[in-house]
Formats: structure tokens, C-alpha cells, sequence
């Protein structure tokens, strides 16, 4: 064997994953299926990976915990691979939903307003919650209960897509509530 081989044998006989592979399996007994899914019997670890290295492939652990434990023979990269395959194909289906915020002060205009809701609505349709704080400095802080009702001007203008999921609070120099798009 010249020294390539030798590595990649080597190689080959490696976890890559949490999986037991080849040489790595020390259990006296294991049930062996074949890479065509028949059922090969209780058998020796030793005899199931002479038979997977005749075949050229891999002995590799399935159901590590089961009584005795599940080998099979297959292809380990080609295994690996369509393993990876599945969690990316999975992670594309999920769906991460966005805490936007956006940030008001109390003495804000109408037309400033109006493009604050039209942001936090265009966040809200693509399924994003939106936290709205209304910020307080100075002696702005006296008047934060009368300035209240410019949340509630927001909540009533974005009443057609969406709901309050948190209802308005104070938190410090601050007054703040979550928007989130209301359920077909």
C-alpha cells in the first residue's frame, strides 16, 4: 500500500460526526443491515466490518442505545452528505421572526408619525413584530402619562394588521409596546 492509500484509509476510519464508523465500533454483538436495508443478522463487530470492507464500504453505528446495537453497511461520505442535505433543506422551512423597533419622541409631528406607522407596517407584513418606544429627555419626563395617547394613535392606525401583544408600559426614561400581525 503506498502512503496515499494508507491515509485515506485512515481517514475513512474517523468520526466525522457523532457516529460510530469502522474500527471505531468495539461492541462483541451488533445487527447488521446491508446497504439494501435487508437484514443481516446478529454478528460480530469484526465479521460485520469484514463484510462492509469486501463490499467497500463502511460499517456505521445507527441506533447506538438499542440492545444489541444497530450497524449498517453504507457509504459513510454519501451518508454524511445527504445528512447535511436534510438539516439545510430543514433550515430553509423555518422561519426567524425580527424584533424591529422604532423609536419616537413625544413632541413628534403628524407627517413624522405617519412615516413611523408606514415602517412599522411594512415590517409587520413581513412578519416581524415591532417594539414602538416613545423616548423621554429632560422635562419631557413630567408629561409622560398625557403623551401616552400617541401609542394608542399607533395601535388604532395599525388595528387592520396587527394586535398589541404587549400592552403600553413604562421601563424607565421610556414608554414602549409590542405590535405583532394579526392571525388570518
Amino acid at each position: 500500500m503506498d502512503s496515499l492509500s494508507i491515509h485515506y484509509f485512515l481517514w475513512r476510519c474517523k468520526t466525522i460526526s457523532e457516529l460510530m464508523i469502522n474500527e471505531q465500533i468495539k461492541d462483541r454483538e451488533v445487527r447488521v443491515v446491508s446497504e439494501t436495508g435487508e437484514q443481516l443478522g446478529i454478528m460480530s463487530s469484526r465479521e460485520a466490518l469484514r463484510l462492509a470492507q469486501e463490499a467497500e464500504l463502511d460499517l456505521v453505528k445507527i441506533a447506538p442505545t438499542a440492545k444489541p446495537p444497530v450497524c449498517k453497511i453504507i457509504d459513510y461520505g454519501k451518508f454524511r452528505y445527504e445528512q447535511v442535505r436534510k438539516e439545510k433543506e430543514a433550515k430553509k422551512k423555518q422561519r426567524i421572526i425580527e424584533l424591529k423597533e422604532i423609536r419616537l419622541s413625544p413632541n413628534i409631528d403628524t407627517n413624522d408619525l405617519n412615516t413611523k406607522i408606514g415602517a412599522a407596517r411594512k415590517f409587520l407584513t413581513k412578519g416581524n413584530k415591532v417594539k414602538i418606544t416613545l423616548r423621554f429627555r429632560g422635562r419631557e419626563m413630567a408629561h409622560m402619562n398625557t403623551s401616552r395617547h400617541i401609542l394608542d394613535d399607533i395601535a388604532t392606525e395599525l388595528a387592520d394588521i396587527a394586535v398589541v401583544e404587549k400592552p403600553s408600559k413604562v421601563e424607565g426614561r421610556s414608554i414602549s409596546m409590542v405590535l405583532t400581525e394579526k392571525k388570518q
